[in-house]
């Protein structure tokens, strides 16, 4: 019985940003319980190369070229796969970050970029997904929103990033309370830092950064993308069909000091 709430046979699922890190684990763990996967991202090579690994491996699995902050864009991708059937789980996990920017030194653009891709995304993308779930009357969102929208990480500073995510958390609980009597629940999952490209790419320029980080985790460890990929699938499935408007803390208990 419960295992069977996992099961995701013959549903479709969208990964956005799933080309790499914690969105191609996202998708290795959808697919693994058995939904077809659609791995949107602006980098389409890296898509299609996540989709053929995904195929080699037995999965289903396809790739498409997606950019989150263009909501015609969004619009034409979830019209076209309402031939497939239609997207019954999405996963709006796209997103950036560029910290290390003063507040009093934040560019407009700078600024800007991260509400559009972090907010303006999943926001365009749950309306355009969510209006075609709400049609069948059942559906299920989850969105990557971060400690960093429940805290105020240091030593980096990173205001625009932090204010991005804490819309994330209050656009899930918004969007849950408008559509649970519909059927589509939408739900949020909160990580610490994540051991991916960006990540060792950040700790290469700036090594003392992670001595900070471990310090404040009681765990004393950072969080691999297959940690986060399980609380996604778990929140994506019949599993958690009590759940909507949960923000997942997955920290390793950064946020309980």
């Amino acid at each position: 019985m419960y295992l069977q709430k996992f099961d995701l046979g013959g549903r479709l699922a969208l990964v956005t940003g799933g080309a790499q890190g914690i969105g191609a684990a996202c998708a290795d763990a959808l697919a693994e319980a058995g939904a077809r996967v659609v791995i949107a991202d602006l980098d389409l090579v890296a898509a299609t190369t996540k989709a053929d690994a995904m195929r080699a491996d037995g999965r289903q699995a396809q790739a498409v070229a997606l950019d989150v902050t263009d909501s015609a864009a969004v619009d034409a991708v979830a019209e076209a796969l309402e031939a497939e059937g239609g997207v019954d789980i999405l996963i709006n996990n796209a997103g950036i970050v560029q910290s290390n920017m003063p507040a009093e030194n934040c560019p407009d653009d700078h600024w800007r970029r991260h509400m559009a891709v972090n907010l303006d995304g999943v926001f365009f993308c749950a309306r355009s997904f969510g209006r075609r779930m709400l049609a069948r009357g059942r559906g299920s969102i989850v969105n990557m929103g971060s400690m960093s929208g429940l805290i105020v990480n240091k030593p980096q500073e990173q205001s625009f990033y932090n204010a991005s995510k804490a819309g994330v958390h209050h656009l899930t609980k918004s969007l849950a309370a408008e559509w649970a009597a519909r059927g589509v629940r939408v739900n949020a999952v909160a990580p610490t830092v994540i051991e991916t490209e960006l990540v060792s790419r950040v700790l290469k320029d700036i090594p003392e950064m992670e001595r900070v980080w471990l310090d404040m985790t009681p765990m004393g460890r950072l969080g691999r993308p297959d940690e986060i990929a399980s609380v996604v699938l778990f929140l994506a499935s019949d599993a958690s069909s009590l759940m909507t408007g949960a923000i997942v803390s997955a920290d390793a208990g950064y946020t309980c000091w």
